[in-house]
């Protein structure tokens, strides 16, 4: 058996190589360089104003939810276990480096993020049970045209294979058991069936349930979070300036060996570094846009702005604070250490083991959410293809993928979810590349009227 897994692992290991080949990062940071220059840096010029919209209630639109709770759901798929297991992985495969090219990856991907959001409000529809239906599966289809729906199918099939394999659920459970089995001694099998059990109460009530969980549970997670971190960062003030010129140095030369770190390349820090960016914030993979279509507004700028602020907390906010206290701490350098333990160890170096439960609790919140997030990507994607009279097979499907989740190695696991996160990104940038004329003439009519 162990011989299967070892060959499984090494063809899923070549597979998702050239999935994440230079082609694909090219084309990622590629579309984020081309947006930000058409758009004229609006991801820094107008994120204060996308900040103050994120409360603007706009009852009186089309939309399920409102624009507050569509990024609640959106951060609440983004903001999980990329921002803690993610960061730590990237570190110790590509170095310090890796986290200068994931804030290269979200500060061009806020500008991709923000084309997500504004076509998702445009080409938006509705379903059979009258729920809003948006994302790049009709973004594709209406603003591109009928003769591109085999690209709009491969896209949400690619959405089914993430929700159902990739980042919806196993990736997600795997770190909740292997946190709770480290930190309580809890069995991995009994876990994933009792999350499984929850998910299936909350995601058999559709997006609204969905919504009213992540506006609650989301904004508290990510500030127990951001606060520990925070925390430990000020308890370790006079190495934040050396370990931000070790990420900057490491970003454009070869790391050297320290401990167990075995050094890395250039090329290494950057492959790294930006798909552990686009696993985190998602920006390019065409997701958070189906959150987004829901939202109750009928102006596709707004909810663009609006949107471009996850990847913002997610990447630049969140991921930056595990980075470095994860450095700062040095635990990155362990030979034994790996995943979700190598935050806990830099969280413990400082609360002891009140830091063991701070960090799972923050774990579990942000799998938790992002389960419950992936469930209603995969489910929309599935309804495209299938109509709504059959989302209840996906709904059952999904809840047992959750089940399966504490049952698989870790190395496996990562490497499915990145291999069907590329599968997805690819239409979903050709569509954004192919209607960059919408998008630009949208934007420059909504800034002229103001």
């Amino acid at each position: 058996m162990s011989t299967f897994f070892t060959r499984l692992e090494n063809i899923l290991s070549t597979v998702n190589n050239l999935v994440w080949g230079a082609p694909l990062l090219i084309l990622l940071v590629g579309t984020g360089i081309y947006l930000t220059i058409r758009l004229g840096l609006l991801q820094i010029l107008k994120l204060p104003k996308a900040f103050r919209l994120i409360f603007v209630h706009d009852e009186e639109h089309h939309g399920d939810i409102s624009s507050f709770a569509a990024l609640a759901t959106a951060l609440a798929a983004t903001v999980g276990t990329g921002n803690i297991v993610g960061v730590a992985t990237a570190i110790q495969s590509g170095g310090p480096g890796a986290l200068f090219w994931m804030w290269v990856a979200a500060f061009f991907g806020m500008a991709t993020k923000y084309a997500e959001g504004l076509l998702a409000i445009k080409y938006r529809t509705k379903d059979d049970n009258d729920e809003i239906s948006g994302g790049p599966m009709y973004y594709i289809l209406n603003g591109m045209g009928e003769k591109w729906r085999p690209l709009a199918v491969f896209f949400a099939l690619a959405g089914i294979l993430v929700a159902w394999l990739g980042i919806g659920t196993f990736s997600q459970v795997n770190s909740i058991t292997g946190s709770l089995k480290s930190s309580f001694g809890l069995a991995p099998q009994m876990v994933s069936i009792f999350i499984a059990i929850i998910v299936a109460f909350i995601i058999f009530g559709g997006i609204k349930s969905i919504s009213k969980v992540a506006e609650k549970v989301v904004p508290f997670m990510a500030v127990l979070y951001i606060l520990a971190a925070i925390t430990v960062i000020l308890l370790n003030l006079n190495l934040i300036l050396p370990t931000i010129g070790l990420v900057l140095e490491s970003a454009f030369t070869e790391s050297a060996a320290i401990g167990g770190f075995l050094g890395a390349s250039v090329q290494k820090a950057m492959q790294m570094g930006i798909a552990r960016g686009v696993f985190s914030n998602e920006s390019g993979l065409g997701s958070a846009p189906i959150a987004a279509a829901a939202a109750k507004t009928n102006e596709p700028v707004e909810q663009g702005l609006i949107s471009m602020t996850g990847t913002f907390i997610d990447t630049i906010i969140i991921c930056t604070l595990t980075g470095l206290i994860i450095l700062i701490t040095g635990v990155w350098t362990s030979d034994t250490l790996k995943g979700a333990d190598v935050t806990q160890a830099a969280f413990n170096g400082t609360f002891s083991s009140i830091g063991s439960f701070v960090l799972t609790i923050s774990l579990v919140l942000f799998a938790f959410t992002t389960i419950l997030g992936w469930s209603y990507y995969g489910e929309r994607c599935f309804e495209f293809l299938f109509g709504t009279k059959h989302i209840r097979i996906y709904r059952i499907i999904f809840v047992l993928m959750v089940a399966l989740g504490g049952f698989l190695s870790l190395h496996i696991v990562w490497t499915i979810a990145d291999i069907v996160n590329g599968l997805m990104a690819i239409p979903n940038l050709i569509a954004l590349l192919a209607l960059s004329p919408v998008i630009i003439k949208e934007s420059r009519a909504y800034f002229d009227k103001l």
